[in-house]
């Protein structure tokens, strides 16, 4: 790309035509504080006047992050005339703002705070009549709380981005101004797929995860027989939360901790990732020789079914009926482990730890029930995991590694590990539906062609002389344009997989948040690598593995023995296997 010449602060520099004043500073080794900037692109409308800067011969202050830098242009940051108009954006901010920092859960990684403490900002330096304020918790996902809302539109930019949907937007004119969906109804009441990518750009507590650490503790309180189980996107991300450098794996450190709090038992819902794998590769199979419904589509992303029971009803026949992973080795825990250690299923309280907002709603639904108990009774994201962790003053970087519980549901191979990145579930299917068609393991055990991170990709796999034809999607923006295919009769792929957060699990928005703010040790380009950092995490523990395809774990093999007969089987579908209904009212 052309350079330019540019002059900040009386120094000459060279930077790439076409930055915004805010990008080509940050080049410079400048940081102008700012709520937008380096946040995955998202939102950068100038609106909260935070990134305020003197232009030579601009009319008045320019906000630096719409503002493209041109030849010769001369720019001050420092300028008491700047200075001064950024401590007053933030304080007229603060005016508006619920004051309750030690209540929110956001304390400490809030990026309003922050600026405030660079620009120098104080609470209460105006005061004047505060917007209306909703607080909108009838999710089981995603509270929504306008008291704090800054009105950047990051959370209205992430959705458009993402999914191509507009659940968030701004409601009201002038002072009465608030992000909402429509006519400022809940989010239970708007096709919101609750998959929190709006809470993990969001850069105050205006939008956060609806806690269930209480039930947690309550449960505990009871004497109930707790068993957490945790994906595998969190390994990849937890570290975060504690000062380890981005897609540090922390695998074992993760289950001492989880030790320590308390739980009866510390399970890998690899284990299920991979029974989801016996499961949804003999569907698949089915379905290819039985001329049943094709292309098939996974169903492990929550927030993806939601999309699909929203906007595409008339397809839901395409989606496998499995049920997601965590949700069967609940389903598993209150039946297999239950039996084998005499524990009734009513006094189990299944935990999971996961990376997604959604999976909150997902326990929720009837289909998901057993004999009238929830296959999983609590979902923690892997931030709640880490404030559980901080609350009992667990020192996470000095514990040592140790291994998950290994009885019955303890053994998982490198093929359910990778569940969590784009292209994980289909390369762990094409792993064993390789061996279910030749009776033999693929060579390379990877399939390369299904990794990485274009919103949609494709590949034809030729598997004993039958061609497979798959395709990757992530995002709904991007599955839409499967879908569309799917319902106008064009489609020509056999197995799909959607995940509904882009990157997939380890993006999720449950996940830690990725702000350069945070992380001062960091290179510049984090927002752009953290994706691909985290999925690395992930790859490098499959490789490490001894076993790395799902048909080959010997836990596996002995739960179909023992209880479920075998894969599909009756018992394997009253347990693991689920129904969609389309939502009525929202779809096309």
């Amino acid at each position: 790309m052309a350079k330019i010449n540019i002059k900040i602060e009386g120094i000459s520099y060279q930077v790439e035509e076409g930055l915004t004043i805010l990008e080509a500073a940050k080049s410079c080794g400048y940081e102008i504080p700012s709520l937008c900037a380096f946040n995955h692109g998202e939102c950068s409308n100038g609106s909260c006047r935070v990134c305020l800067v003197e232009v030579k011969g601009a009319r008045g202050l320019v906000a630096s992050c719409v503002y493209p830098v041109n030849e010769g242009m001369e720019i001050t940051i420092s300028s008491p005339k700047a200075a001064e108009a950024r401590r007053v954006s933030v304080e007229l901010l603060l005016s508006n703002h619920n004051q309750n920092c030690q209540q929110c859960d956001k304390n400490g990684q809030c990026e309003l705070l922050h600026v405030a403490s660079v620009t120098g900002a104080r609470e209460g330096r105006y005061q004047g009549v505060k917007t209306p304020v909703t607080v909108d918790e009838l999710t089981p996902s995603i509270v929504r709380d306008t008291s704090k809302c800054i009105l950047c539109g990051r959370c209205v930019a992430r959705c458009q981005n993402a999914h191509g949907m507009g659940i968030l937007g701004f409601e009201n004119r002038g002072f009465r101004t608030i992000v909402a969906p429509a006519d400022n109804r809940s989010m239970a009441n708007s096709p919101c797929i609750l998959c929190g990518q709006c809470v993990s750009v969001c850069p105050t507590g205006a939008l956060m995860e609806k806690s269930e650490i209480s039930k947690v503790d309550a449960a505990m309180k009871a004497g109930k027989h707790v068993v957490v189980q945790t994906a595998p996107a969190v390994r990849a991300a937890l570290g975060e939360e504690f000062g380890m450098p981005v897609g540090t794996p922390v695998t074992g450190k993760m289950v001492a901790a989880l030790k320590r709090l308390g739980f009866d038992k510390v399970y890998d819902t690899n284990f299920a990732a991979d029974l989801t794998i016996m499961e949804e590769g003999t569907e698949l199979l089915g379905r290819i020789k039985n001329g049943g419904k094709l292309p098939m589509i996974t169903s492990c992303s929550p927030g993806w079914v939601n999309y699909a029971e929203y906007n595409y009803g008339d397809l839901l026949d395409h989606l496998s009926s499995c049920k997601s992973p965590h949700q069967m080795q609940g389903a598993i825990i209150k039946s297999y482990y239950a039996e084998k250690n005499g524990i009734d299923p009513k006094d189990i309280f299944v935990v999971s730890i996961m990376p997604c907002t959604a999976k909150k709603d997902e326990k929720e639904r009837e289909q998901l029930k057993v004999n009238g108990l929830k296959d999983v009774d609590a979902v923690l994201t892997t931030r709640e995991l880490a404030r559980m962790i901080k609350r009992a003053g667990i020192l996470f970087t000095r514990l040592p590694d140790e291994d998950f519980d290994q009885d019955l549901l303890g053994d998982y191979t490198g093929a359910g590990v990778i569940f969590g990145v784009t292209g994980g579930v289909m390369e762990a299917a094409l792993r064993t539906v390789y061996f279910f068609m030749t009776g033999k393991e693929h060579e390379a055990i990877k399939f390369e062609a299904v990794r990485g991170f274009d919103g949609i990709r494709e590949a034809s796999i030729d598997i004993n002389g039958t061609v497979v034809n798959v395709a990757i999607a992530h995002g709904m923006k991007n599955a839409k344009v499967l879908l569309d295919e799917i319902r106008e009769g064009k489609s020509k792929y056999h197995f799909i997989e959607i995940m509904g957060c882009p990157g997939g699990c380890i993006a999720g928005g449950g996940q830690p948040v990725i702000r350069s703010c945070f992380l001062p040790n960091e290179a510049d380009d984090i927002m752009d690598t953290f994706k691909e950092k985290r999925a690395k995490a992930l790859y490098s523990e499959d490789e490490r593995l001894a076993l790395r395809q799902s048909h080959n774990n010997p836990q596996i093999k002995q739960l179909y023995a023992e209880f479920l007969g075998e894969p599909n089987s009756h018992k394997a579908h009253e347990l693991l296997h689920t129904t969609y209904n389309a939502r009525i009212g929202f779809n096309d």
